[in-house]
């Protein structure tokens, strides 16, 4: 098991947001650090899936930094939009990573292609991708999804990037509305997380 070889592990994301949902997953006996400790840049992401971009992260900091790296690569696809963002979900915010301008357009398109779309459920999905370098020969990884739709105005303030605009299956409230405990009991980023829970727990 992880927790017996090692003490540290890096989240290999320059998004806090993301790096205190996993820590927040992770169990509390790890070190966490992220490349920001590191004074690491993030490497270029030209993956073609999340699975894909997951790895070229996790091997980038695990490289540099000569310690297990586990990796998120996530993002938001939309039914009615022929699943975009996708992998593209971060770069929708511009240089940036402004999510209000991401949001906008997320608004733009759909009302572009159905301008009444707000009287309908719009069907959409986060998807993460989680890799772990370092600790064996092969990376591990793991894909976790939640389903749901797309809220018709942007509601809450809590979570970060596209948590304002989803609404999870069965339940009425978007992820920026749930406070991190909550959210964390259902996410994308959870259900991948568990997947791992053999090399992790």
């Amino acid at each position: 098991m992880l927790k017996k070889k090692i003490k540290e592990i890096v989240v290999g994301s320059n998004n806090e947001g993301k790096i205190k949902e996993i820590k927040d997953l992770l169990p509390k006996y790890y070190i966490i650090t992220s490349p920001k400790d590191y004074g690491l840049k993030s490497p270029k992401e030209n993956g073609h899936t999340f699975l894909k971009n997951s790895l070229i992260k996790a091997k980038h900091f695990s490289k540099k930094t000569k310690k297990i790296c586990i990796a998120d690569d996530s993002g938001l696809e939309i039914d009615l939009l022929n699943n975009q963002p996708g992998i593209y979900s971060a770069r929708w915010g511009g240089k940036r990573g402004d999510f209000n301008l991401a949001i906008s357009k997320v608004y733009q398109k759909l009302s572009k292609v159905d301008k009444n779309w707000k009287s309908k459920k719009i069907k959409a999905r986060f998807i993460c991708a989680l890799t772990i370098y370092g600790l064996k020969k092969k990376p591990i990884q793991s894909l976790g999804i939640i389903s749901g739709r797309i809220s018709k105005k942007k509601v809450g303030n809590k979570g970060f990037g596209y948590d304002p605009i989803f609404i999870p299956e069965n339940h009425t409230k978007t992820f920026a509305e749930m406070k991190l405990e909550e959210k964390n009991k259902i996410s994308h980023r959870q259900i991948a997380t568990n997947k791992l829970r053999s090399f992790l727990f």
